[in-house]
């Protein structure tokens, strides 16, 4: 187990480097979980940290198995409406592209994805809505040649992020870690340890770093065991590995699914 744990750390380090916290997707009113969870999937490929959601309906649809646990990677956020989705990524000065196909619409690579970005899709039935549109700075579409207009949203979301990637290595941005030491650490805790990310969470207590092993600090065991529930063991700590835990991400607007 230590050196499972530890190999694993090290992965989760050098992910963790590539995260590039200034590029986001906002998913308007995605249905269909699947599609959401591959939304999710190509988000943690392309080293996206958070990704936000609007679903007025209520919660979220469950995720799908064929996400690889993706939603453990990627912060989802869910908004209770789509101004509060666009007020939280202009608070962070992000410019907003929207995919909709629209007379000003310019093909989805004549775009700069260097700068800080978010790329919003809409979902199945009716795309993007004309308020998210009208909001947008610019409105992209993937060229289409065939009789079929549209993509469907998850491999739309796989295009375009991919080559918001492609811009971005081409500029050096994965070259040098964006996060800060202190956000890595957070991260590395909370993804190898979600459950005593949790109770740590619960007790309003900081997150320790992790021993260059992987593994969690013996001030912080020690701690742990003072808390309700005691120490985690291995096979606990195990188990807890495929858990996702809401406080693990350090999500604080996610709803339970519907």
């Amino acid at each position: 187990m230590p050196g499972m744990t530890q190999r694993r750390y090290r992965r989760i380090l050098g992910v963790l480097r590539h995260r590039q916290p200034d590029l986001t997707i906002l998913a308007e009113d995605v249905h269909k979980p699947h599609n959401l969870s591959a939304m999710l999937r190509t988000a943690d490929a392309v080293g996206v940290d958070r990704v936000h959601a609007t679903h007025p309906t209520g919660g979220l649809p469950t995720y799908s198995a064929t996400s690889a646990s993706a939603e453990r990677w990627v912060e989802l956020v869910v908004h209770p409406s789509l101004d509060a989705a666009l007020a939280a990524v202009r608070a962070q000065g992000m410019r907003l592209y929207a995919a909709h196909f629209a007379p000003d619409a310019v093909d989805f690579r004549e775009v700069d994805y260097t700068v800080p970005t978010c790329v919003l899709f809409g979902n199945e039935r009716d795309g993007v809505s004309p308020a998210a549109a009208a909001a947008a700075d610019a409105r992209v579409v993937i060229p289409m040649l065939g009789m079929v207009p549209s993509l469907n949203v998850s491999v739309a979301s796989a295009l375009v992020m991919f080559e918001a990637q492609r811009q971005r290595r081409a500029a050096g941005a994965y070259d040098a870690p964006r996060l800060t030491a202190a956000e890595r650490d957070a991260r590395a805790v909370a993804w190898l340890f979600p459950r005593e990310t949790a109770r740590l969470r619960a007790a309003g207590l900081p997150l320790p770093s992790l021993t260059p092993e992987g593994e969690l600090p013996a001030h912080a065991l020690a701690l742990l065991a003072r808390l309700p529930g005691g120490t985690l063991g291995a096979a606990e700590r195990q188990a807890a590995d495929g858990d996702a835990v809401v406080a693990a991400t350090g999500a604080r607007e996610r709803q339970p699914p519907s």
